[in-house]
């Protein structure tokens, strides 16, 4: 127990005296986690909008498949974007495989059905009295959108929000794509995993600390919008 007390007292130092290594980790994680929230959020607020928007067969049915996959493993993407960027892949020409730029789609994917998900739902929460008051005044479509999706405005930034907290807190996707490179691909998760199957327990709970002011962070954001 003195052991891991002294491991978290140095920890607390590396973070205060900002430590070159711990900084470069967690730069690097925010980095990767929030382009990619940033790409994928130019994608899934569009395509939730037209999914809400209009009504087409088997919208049902798409709806039940994307929230099948907010709870897709980390792995299981991992997997689909190795073998498609890896040599024998689809796109192995591009050569990006362990590079931020590969950990960047492979998060883009895994967090996109919640981002899709949370925005279709956050439009439909919206009154109904709402598109039933603009319609009667003569509002055409698009202006009925815009109405809606001002309404629903907290509610997607909340889904942008838990799209950003799923990246940056999963392991596998980040390890199997970017392969924990030092000085490259390295982030918090995959360190705080190689450190602790060291026995370096200093850096990773220094990691550690700030992966969970992350998170504290974000569940106080969220519940903040939600108040709103």
């Amino acid at each position: 127990m003195t052991e891991i007390w002294q491991g978290f007292v140095e920890a607390v130092k590396l973070i205060i005296s900002f430590d070159p290594e711990v900084m470069e980790i967690a730069g690097r994680s925010l980095m990767i986690s929030g382009t990619a929230c940033l790409l994928a959020s130019l994608i899934c607020l569009p395509l939730g909008s037209f999914i809400h928007f209009h009504n087409f067969r088997g919208k049902r049915a798409l709806t039940n498949v994307i929230q099948t996959l907010f709870s897709v493993p980390t792995v299981i993407v991992g997997l689909f974007v190795f073998v498609l960027f890896s040599q024998a892949g689809l796109f192995g020409a591009s050569g990006i495989l362990f590079t931020p730029v590969v950990m960047v789609i492979g998060q883009m994917i895994l967090i996109s059905p919640v981002m899709l998900g949370l925005t279709i739902s956050a439009l439909s929460g919206v009154n109904k009295e709402l598109v039933d008051t603009a319609t009667s005044l003569g509002a055409s479509g698009r202006q009925i959108a815009v109405a809606v999706i001002r309404e629903a405005r907290f509610a997607i930034v909340a889904a942008l929000i838990m799209g950003f907290g799923r990246a940056i807190s999963e392991v596998g996707c980040a390890l199997m794509v970017g392969g924990n490179i030092r000085g490259v691909t390295r982030v918090m998760t995959t360190a705080i995993s190689l450190e602790t199957s060291k026995g370096e327990l200093v850096l990773s709970i220094a990691l550690g600390i700030i992966l969970l002011s992350l998170a504290l962070i974000i569940s106080i954001a969220l519940n903040r919008i939600q108040q709103r």
